[in-house]
């Protein structure tokens, strides 16, 4: 397929090496940052603009891979008639885009991207579009580039995706800097505790977390949690998600 990508940063970035890598052809990268669109568009050997004007009209898909809250300027004056067209956003309507073309859909991988990330990274791919010629396209598509199953995902779906996403991702990812935060205040090294990390993930894959789950909360040991507690009193946020993750463990059905 012939796409043109909307955006420059790493979500653009990681799938446009995805579609390359796949055999698409990237026909332009378009960006408001034309330093960052050049990059891209010189790295797939294709071309860039900064000019919503100047945009190919030519292509097969259109990918706006942009942050959610700037798709509504992106948009904004925007005529694809005939195109498909597509955000990546999980917590955007499709319906943002009905203007723009009425083949029109949502295309989320759901996956934290990060330009560095290799082209082989696994990225399960949610789908949805409002008639059957962007549908077709659209899986087609994800489905060349995602050795996952491709998903169905309308609106209230992806958002709920994008919920549980924040708490294993986002939150996660906050456990783990206050953890490192306070290792460098000991004097210890947070990265001892690398292969617990990797070794409770892989645990999840073969599991239910709710299974998996060990500690001193889970087995209601008194001493051990208090002793943890009077340790974090100098640290108030440490010790504030301690007691309320300690105190959900326990509550937990």
């Amino acid at each position: 397929m012939e796409i043109v990508i909307i955006g420059s940063g790493n979500v653009a970035s990681v799938l446009g090496r995805k579609f390359k890598a796949a055999g698409h052809t990237i026909a332009q990268v378009y960006s408001r940052n034309a330093s960052a669109a050049s990059h891209l568009a010189y790295e797939w050997d294709t071309e860039s603009t900064n000019y919503k004007s100047l945009i190919y009209q030519k292509a097969d898909v259109y990918l706006i891979a942009v942050p959610d809250d700037a798709i509504d300027e992106v948009v904004n004056e925007l005529k694809l008639p005939g195109k498909v067209v597509a955000h990546t956003a999980a917590s955007v309507s499709r319906d943002i885009l009905k203007d723009v073309s009425p083949h029109h859909g949502v295309f989320y991988p759901l996956q934290s991207l990060r330009k560095e990330m290799p082209v082989t990274t696994e990225i399960p791919m949610f789908i949805d579009a409002s008639d059957d010629k962007s549908r077709r396209i659209l899986e087609e598509l994800a489905t060349s580039i995602s050795a996952e199953k491709v998903s169905s995902a309308p609106d209230s779906e992806r958002l709920k995706f994008h919920v549980a996403a924040v708490v294993v991702s986002n939150f996660t990812n906050h456990l783990y800097a206050l953890a490192e935060q306070y290792c460098k205040k000991e004097g210890i090294s947070f990265k001892q505790l690398l292969p617990l990390i990797e070794e409770t993930a892989l645990r999840i894959r073969t599991i239910s977390p709710k299974e998996a789950q060990t500690g001193p909360a889970v087995r209601h040991d008194r001493d051990t949690i208090q002793k943890h507690i009077e340790l974090l009193k100098d640290d108030p946020a440490l010790h504030n998600i301690y007691v309320l993750m300690t105190e959900s463990i326990q509550q937990f059905k």
